[in-house]
């Protein structure tokens, strides 16, 4: 055992020594969200569904996103249920200047019947395209992430059901890379960028809601979002050839919720 601890640690010294990794202070920003679906029944358990959402961030004070999207779901039975779609992101960015992203999705989801309560654990593998030019080496320009959910739902107040999930993200391609760092002149050497294969728990989310059922066909869902975010930002030469910085960004974001569905 002592033998093994020490080749871990031989080899985890050329890591710690190769890299000077800051963390940020954690940011605070709150938003707001106002979204709108329908849901359409084509056959039995098979639904399109289409959403818009826009959202405001900077303590309210910035439209810095819309959404929309179209997506279908098969119930395959009252315990499962499957669905694929495609995403339309517009997205403010640090720059001021809007750009489009292209996202596509599978679900899987799973519900556990208990009688008011329901239990669900909801899993969405989702790619997401955008267009890095120059940034090739700082961010992936197909982010692949798992999105991991459990909810529960109360449903013994009628047409009102009060709900709370709690949501990891999961990140499995971001860059990585090697570098030297040099405590006399501050500053990376040795730089090797070595590909999309960082891995790591980049968002928590919880949540509280409830959702009012006017009659079958509309309704409402008013609902509060928390986030604790932690971004890995690595900034280099255009060219890739020097490292500058290696900052895991810290973030809670905070955003109060409106949506409408219409299923027919």
């Amino acid at each position: 055992m002592r033998k093994l601890f020490l080749i871990l640690v031989a080899a985890a010294l050329p890591l710690m020594a190769s890299a000077q990794i800051s963390t940020t202070d954690l940011e605070a920003d709150f938003g707001a969200r106002l979204n709108a679906s329908v849901d359409k029944k084509l056959a039995r358990g098979l639904h399109l569904q289409a959403y818009g959402e826009a959202r405001l961030t900077d303590n309210f004070s910035t439209l810095g996103r819309f959404d929309a999207s179209l997506g279908l779901s098969y119930k395959i039975n009252d315990y499962f249920k499957v669905g694929t779609g495609y995403v339309l992101i517009d997205k403010m960015s640090s720059s001021g200047t809007w750009k489009l992203r292209h996202r596509v999705y599978a679900d899987a989801k799973a519900t556990l019947h208990a009688g008011d309560w329901n239990f669900l654990l909801k899993e969405r593998l989702q790619l997401t395209h955008k267009d890095v030019n120059a940034a090739k080496h700082q961010t992936s320009p197909n982010s692949l992430e798992l999105k991991s959910r459990v909810k529960t739902v109360y449903k013994g107040f009628g047409h009102v059901e009060p709900y709370g999930y709690v949501e990891l993200r999961n990140v499995f391609n971001d860059p990585s890379c090697t570098a030297t760092w040099s405590s006399a002149s501050e500053a990376f050497s040795n730089y090797q960028f070595l590909g999309y294969d960082h891995a790591y728990i980049n968002r928590l989310r919880g949540c509280l809601g409830t959702e009012w059922h006017l009659d079958r066909h509309n309704s409402f869902d008013f609902y509060m979002l928390a986030d604790w975010c932690k971004n890995k930002e690595i900034d280099t030469y255009a060219e890739g050839t020097k490292l500058r910085s290696l900052t895991y960004e810290r973030q809670f974001m905070g955003a109060i919720c409106l949506g409408y569905k219409f299923s027919f």
